[in-house]
């Protein structure tokens, strides 16, 4: 019948610790008063035990009539008391709960999405959602039952087990032997639920994952008939999903036979051993009939303490989970003494960088290569041969290894994130288009612009007239990654985006190279109205849309093994010239084809 106690190591006590002092401190008031409330109900609780005495004794023995009037009274009023305070303790603790969880799911998503690209590469979007969700619900469901466990259902215990006290101290003494016995298997299962439950971490995150993957890849699955081999996958990750859910269902539950064995033992004793004292005049049938009611009121409150184990491992290993999330520190960060940045022309300057991801091996090895203000320059290469690696350094995603990076002779790392990523714009291959409206997707760019400025954009981006075609213009929703719009259409609006943005330095990393003929040369106008005045940094397989670059830089293995204009680059007769010729019999071998065929 007594609480079992929870024995935490030192590292569930520190995480404890930190949970209440990140979460459940700023709360302390509403959880004080919903501590009253508890108590309330409690003692509400244990009242309704105390008065079946006085309703047997003096009302159907004695046939009291004032007793008679009076017991219903207070009936009413302890049913008034417990269910008032029910209704503000459940109010209360549900509001914290949902707070705590509110605050840590926007705490979370705004230092996450603060994280380095590095991260975001090397943890799956699945595992992400599954700690913002499904974690976070058990985390909640774990502080609640805690908190509540702790006060109320223990105070109820008090109260219940003072009435049996009072009412035959020595029945109750004998009854308290049996129940202690229960402590011992009760904790083994709390550490039980604690495995299983990160093992269904993993599985839930798993199947997150594919389903975000087969979702947005579903045009892929359906083309090549892999819908069987999906739905296969699904399956066995739901299977292992299932056996540890229904695993933790009968570790959660073991409890139950112990609990109904012993509760019901020791009621089975308590009758006997009454029942005799009763016939024998010992006691009164009221006070008899008062402790088998306080001691089966005592059953649930003891059973959901029995419980409160198992549900407190599965919180803390969930809180465990989001801490875990909650202390990755970024390594790209501010320095102590950075300031912003001061550009004046936009000049980007690599100095014998080196670069390697992680552990791998080096992807750039002494990489020395200059964009001259205002200028554009070309990065060249086959695929994997460093070129988005140098891309990405520039706006600070990774931070050089060795070597330096400078923009108006001003290294980046001794400047502040804002003020470089402020400095640039990014074009990209990837599809950067969120399910918001046409014109919210606009001013992502520049959040703050004005809707003449918004159209103004769209029209420098060759976008104004098919945005002004779709179903609600500017309003229109796009769908996920722009979905509803065509390659061509989504690329014009990230166009239109950075011409918004109107900033110094851009960033081209192969914008036109998923686009059929017709649309590569409407973006390619739009791109050239955007490059006007700026410094441009592209990348590009298609070496004819950067012959016209003021210098190209030809990368391989991480190094440039070629500089210089297009002229200069084929005059050379080296590895540029036998990647455009190679390119030119391509494209010729693909012109007399098409010609052929018609």
């Amino acid at each position: 019948m007594a609480p079992p106690s929870v024995k935490l190591d030192e590292t569930t006590q520190a995480l404890v610790r930190r949970l209440f002092q990140e979460s459940i401190r700023p709360h302390l008031w509403r959880l004080m008063a919903a501590g009253l409330c508890m108590i309330l109900v409690a003692g509400a609780t244990a009242a309704n035990a105390w008065i079946m005495q006085p309703v047997l004794d003096d009302v159907f023995l004695k046939q009291d009539q004032l007793m008679l009037i009076l017991v219903p009274i207070v009936i009413l009023v302890i049913a008034a008391v417990k269910g008032f305070s029910t209704y503000g303790q459940e109010l209360l603790m549900n509001f914290v709960g949902q707070r705590i969880i509110a605050n840590i799911q926007v705490r979370m998503y705004a230092h996450l999405i603060r994280a380095d690209l590095a991260f975001f590469h090397g943890t799956s979007t699945g595992t992400l959602i599954s700690r913002f969700t499904h974690d976070l619900q058990l985390l909640r469901v774990g502080v609640a039952n805690a908190l509540t466990g702790m006060v109320k259902d223990s105070l109820t215990l008090v109260f219940l087990v003072g009435v049996m006290f009072y009412q035959d101290w020595a029945l109750a003494l004998i009854t308290f032997v049996i129940y202690p016995i229960a402590v011992f298997p009760i904790i083994r299962v709390g550490r039980r639920m604690r495995k299983v439950s990160t093992g269904m971490q993993t599985a839930v995150g798993r199947l997150t994952s594919l389903l975000d993957e087969t979702f947005q890849g579903a045009r892929h699955v359906k083309a090549y008939g892999m819908e069987g081999h999906e739905t296969a996958r699904a399956s066995d990750i739901v299977e292992d999903l299932f056996g540890l859910t229904f695993k933790s269902t009968k570790v959660r539950n073991v409890v139950h036979p112990i609990m109904e064995l012993l509760g019901s033992a020791g009621i089975a004793f308590v009758v006997f051993y009454g029942g005799s004292q009763v016939i024998s005049g010992s006691t009164t049938p009221g006070a008899f009939f008062s402790f088998i009611a306080a001691l089966l009121m005592a059953y649930q409150p003891a059973k959901s303490i029995a419980n409160l184990n198992a549900t407190l491992q599965e919180g803390l290993a969930a809180a465990a989970r989001v801490f875990k999330l909650l202390d990755v520190e970024p390594e790209v960060r501010d320095r102590s003494d950075a300031k912003p940045l001061k550009v004046s022309g936009g000049e980007i300057v690599f100095r014998n960088v080196r670069f390697a991801y992680g552990e791998e091996s080096p992807a750039l090895h002494g990489v020395t290569l200059r964009v001259p203000a205002g200028k554009t320059a070309a990065l060249v290469g086959p695929s994997g041969s460093g070129k988005s690696t140098i891309l990405n350094l520039i706006p600070r995603f990774y931070d050089v290894g060795e070597g330096s990076l400078e923009i108006d002779g001003q290294d980046v790392r001794d400047v502040t994130l804002a003020s470089v990523r402020g400095g640039i714009a990014l074009v990209s291959q990837e599809v950067g288009l969120f399910d918001d409206t046409v014109r919210a997707n606009i001013l992502y760019g520049q959040p703050g612009a004005t809707e003449s400025e918004v159209l103004e954009a769209a029209k420098d981006a060759a976008a104004d007239g098919f945005i002004r075609e779709l179903p609600e213009g500017y309003d229109t929703v796009i769908g996920e990654q722009g979905v509803r719009l065509s390659g061509g259409q989504r690329q014009r609006l990230e166009i239109a985006r950075a011409m918004l943005r109107n900033a110094p330095i851009l960033l081209l990393d192969e914008a036109t190279s998923a686009l059929d003929t017709e649309s590569e040369r409407q973006v390619q106008t739009a791109l050239e109205r955007l490059k006007q005045g700026r410094t441009t940094l592209v990348i590009a397989h298609r070496l004819s849309t950067v012959q016209d670059a003021d210098i190209i830089y030809v990368i391989d293995g991480g190094r440039v093994i070629e500089e210089g204009t297009h002229a200069e680059l084929l005059a050379r007769n080296g590895s540029y010239a036998r990647l455009y010729a190679l390119q030119f019999a391509n494209k010729t071998e693909t012109a007399l084809l098409n010609r052929a065929q018609a």
